[in-house]
C-alpha cells in the first residue's frame, strides 16, 4: 500500500465510510492521516455549471445532508445564499462554510419555517453565518452541538419576542447511566449573535453556563457552553 502514490490512496479512501473505517485508517500513520482527512473527500455545496454535477458536489445543503454518511465534512461554496429551512440532522457530521470569513457563506431561514437547521446527533458547524427571518437559527433536541466561528442573526420584526438564535430542548436522562454517558450540549466558540428575544432559549433540562464575551468596536464575540445543570 504504500508504495501507492497519494491519488491512488485517496481515491480508495474515498469508498471508506467515515466512522470508523477512515478513521481508523488516520491512525496508521502522519502520511495516510493526512490524506484520510484531506478536504477532497469532502462532500461540497456548489452551484452547479451548465447543468453538471461532479461526484460528491450537490446543488444544496439538503440534498449533501441526505448523502452524507456518519463522519462526512460538508463544505459549502462562499458567496450568495443558500437555502436552509427546516433541515433535519440525524447524523454526526460537521458543516463548515468555505469563505475566509463567516459572512462569505450565508444559509438562509424564509419566514415560514421554524429553524434553519435542527440537530439530532453530535455536530459541528464552523465560519457560517445563519440567518432566519423568523423563528430559530438552530434546533438542538439531542446530540453535542459545537458552533464555531459563526453568525447567528435573526432579523429584526415586530415578532421578536418569537426569534431566538439557538433553541435546545435536550433533555438528560439521569436515571439511565447509559443514555448518560452519550451527553448532550451545547458548545459555542467565538461565536457573533445578532437579534431575537435573547441569544438561547432552553425547553429541556439543560442550562446555561460559563458564558464569556468579548465586545470589539463594531460586534460582540460569545463563548458559552449549555450543560447538565
Amino acid at each position: 500500500m504504500n508504495s501507492l502514490d497519494d491519488g491512488c490512496l485517496m481515491h480508495i479512501f474515498s469508498f471508506l465510510s467515515p466512522i470508523p473505517d477512515r478513521y481508523n485508517t488516520a491512525l496508521v500513520c502522519h502520511r495516510w492521516r493526512f490524506l484520510a482527512c484531506h478536504p477532497r473527500l469532502w462532500l461540497r455545496v456548489e452551484r452547479p455549471i451548465r447543468g453538471v454535477m461532479e461526484p460528491g458536489v450537490y446543488p444544496n445543503l439538503e440534498v449533501a445532508v441526505s448523502a452524507a454518511r456518519p463522519g462526512d465534512t460538508i463544505l459549502i461554496a462562499a458567496g450568495g445564499s443558500h437555502v436552509a429551512c427546516n433541515i433535519q440532522i440525524k447524523k454526526p457530521i460537521c458543516i463548515i462554510g468555505g469563505g475566509d470569513l463567516p459572512d462569505d457563506t450565508v444559509l438562509t431561514c424564509s419566514r415560514g419555517f421554524d429553524n434553519a437547521l435542527e440537530f439530532l446527533s453530535t455536530c459541528k458547524i464552523a465560519n457560517l453565518t445563519i440567518r432566519a427571518e423568523l423563528g430559530c437559527c438552530l434546533l438542538h433536541r439531542s446530540g453535542k452541538l459545537t458552533i464555531q466561528e459563526c453568525l447567528l442573526q435573526c432579523e429584526q420584526n415586530p415578532l421578536d419576542y418569537l426569534s431566538f438564535p439557538i433553541i435546545s430542548t435536550a433533555i438528560e436522562y439521569n436515571s439511565f447511566p447509559s443514555l448518560k454517558e452519550q451527553g448532550h450540549g451545547v458548545t459555542v466558540v467565538r461565536t457573533r449573535i445578532e437579534g431575537g428575544a435573547k441569544a438561547i432559549r432552553t425547553n429541556g433540562t439543560l442550562a446555561l453556563q460559563r458564558v464569556r464575551a468579548i465586545y470589539s468596536r463594531s460586534s460582540v464575540f460569545f463563548w458559552f457552553e449549555v450543560g447538565e445543570k
